[in-house]
């Protein structure tokens, strides 16, 4: 068995694994919440914070791809997401006990940004490659 093989092998048993696990894992909150309850509602308004930076950038790139303007654009599409959510997100966190500021939201929202980017490489790298 050669190393790339031994490495596709332990891959799809991961893989298969991974499924199995994600199917019967307790979401994140839900074991903050039974686990540290006295922090469960700080963790909550993190999280749902968090989901409201994601679901804006989804939206707001959403947007400039149907237009076909999602290249070069990243001031304009930060601007509109921190309109969008900005104060929300800032007081979701003022709840948790986070202090933030306009250059903190837009720090949270670059690197939700660069989160997305990220998990989208494989995708990217296996379409330019193809081409």
């Amino acid at each position: 068995m050669t190393f790339t093989s031994l490495l596709q092998a332990i891959g799809k048993d991961f893989e298969k694994g991974l499924k199995w696990a994600l199917v019967y894992a307790i979401p994140a909150e839900k074991l903050v919440a039974i686990l540290f309850p006295s922090t469960a509602p700080a963790a909550a308004a993190v999280i749902d914070a968090t989901s409201l930076v994601q679901s804006a950038v989804l939206l707001v790139e959403q947007k400039y791809a149907a237009a076909n303007a999602q290249h070069g654009t990243g001031p304009e599409k930060l601007a509109e997401v921190i309109q969008l959510i900005g104060p929300v997100v800032t007081q979701l966190l003022k709840q948790a006990g986070i202090t933030a500021d306009g250059t903190y939201i837009q720090s949270l929202i670059s690197a939700v940004v660069a989160l997305l980017n990220v998990h989208q490489m494989p995708a990217t790298a296996t379409a330019a490659s193809a081409a």
